[in-house]
């Protein structure tokens, strides 16, 4: 194939597509997120259809293409997780062989203990907790104490809720910093995650400035290979976040999936030679979380249109690559992340039409092709496909 110039992967945050083969280790059987939304009215897909998506083994939902443009696979997880850091790290070349800590119980006196004291306020609920129900049943509380609402999730996260009025954005990401320094080692969560809201008891609403502060990754990734080599890395949405930062060069934030692909549409503008990674979270964080099935249908339709715009606008040597980092089933009774296999469509003029892959052992192979698309070679896992699906 031609020389790959830009190679940009959206990741569409949860949008998994059946249980993993370990499912049932993570008490996921039968989750089967794309399988879900599929039957709602509201799904209408014809750009995701047209790539492949419909043509994977195992995806039972929709109609198969005839003629699919894109070559297309499922994804396994390797990593003991099923949350975003973990997939997204496996995404980029890091296999997790251990799980990052949770806290089902809540967290231990000594984490908390030495919170408030560097912080300088008390603590409200220290359990898992819905991130809409927490600030109905803490809001009030908290808005008239100062405490700061902390809760974690089945994910490995210390999330912390403040009122904007109570607690100003910057005094919250002030603590979130103190947090990460604290929670270290065998208390290593993934994220701290900022979860500002606004409004008066009981209607209170989560606001768009949340902010994740994660742990480094612990071993080398794509980002670094790519930077490493002088090509441009360039991240959309939480990927700073994800990646605490490290091997991205410029980073664009975004308020929800519609401006994530307006955002993304216009670095498709710019003349660079590297990579766009792009996080699509809305999937997750406003649909899958709360269990709405039509939500995620109409947003999965959404993006469907958006791509098609980024499709027509692709050029002759750009490669795009859709995936997805776990799954989070809406139609299931759990809120939480879903163990579930993973799609890869890889579009682009340089790309065969119609090569299935197959399942694949590890979303680390996404890294490895990317490596492989710039002729680079790196210390990651993974194994390229390329070879299956360049021209």
């Amino acid at each position: 194939m031609s020389e790959t110039k830009r190679v940009f992967i959206i990741v569409l945050d949860s949008f998994g597509i059946g249980e993993a083969p370990d499912a049932a280790k993570f008490h996921d059987e039968g989750s089967n997120t794309l399988g879900t939304i599929a039957k709602a009215e509201e799904f209408y897909t014809p750009n995701l259809k047209k790539l492949g998506m419909f043509n994977i083994d195992g995806v039972t939902a929709g109609e198969k293409e005839i003629e699919p443009a894109g070559s297309y696979g499922r994804m396994t997880e390797r990593s003991q997780g099923k949350d975003t850091t973990i997939g997204h790290w496996e995404i980029a070349g890091i296999i997790s062989e251990e799980p990052l800590p949770t806290y089902p119980e809540g967290f231990p006196d000594e984490i908390l203990d030495e919170f408030k004291k560097q912080t300088g306020r008390g603590i409200l609920c220290n359990k898992p907790y819905s991130g809409t129900d927490v600030i109905r049943d803490f809001g009030k509380q908290h808005v008239e104490t100062g405490d700061l609402i902390v809760y974690t999730s089945a994910d490995s996260v210390f999330q912390i809720a403040a009122h904007e009025e109570v607690v100003p954005l910057e005094e919250l990401y002030r603590y979130c910093r103190i947090a990460r320094e604290i929670l270290t080692g065998k208390h290593g969560v993934g994220r701290i995650i900022a979860r500002p809201f606004i409004g008066e008891s009981p209607d209170y609403k989560r606001t768009p400035h949340r902010h994740d502060f994660s742990l480094l990754p612990p071993a080398k990734t794509m980002l670094d290979c790519l930077n490493e080599a002088g090509l441009d890395t360039i991240g959309v949405g939480k990927i700073y976040d994800i990646f605490a930062g490290k091997s991205i060069q410029k980073t664009t934030s975004i308020v929800n999936n519609n401006d994530g692909m307006i955002q993304t549409l216009k670095a498709q503008q710019d003349d660079f030679h590297g990579l766009c990674f792009v996080n699509l979270v809305d999937f997750d964080m406003v649909y899958g979380h709360r269990n709405d099935v039509k939500g995620y249908a109409r947003a999965a339709t959404e993006f469907d249109v958006q791509l098609g715009q980024f499709m027509e606008a692709m050029r002759p040597d750009d490669v795009l690559i859709i995936t997805a980092d776990h799954g989070c089933d809406p139609g299931t009774p759990s809120t939480d992340h879903s163990r579930e296999y993973t799609p890869m469509l890889i579009y682009g003029q340089g790309i065969k039409a119609g090569v299935s892959i197959g399942t694949r052992d590890t979303f680390a192979d996404i890294a490895a092709t990317v490596l492989d698309l710039f002729g680079l070679k790196g210390e990651i896992a993974g194994t390229s496909f390329l070879g299956e699906v360049a021209k």
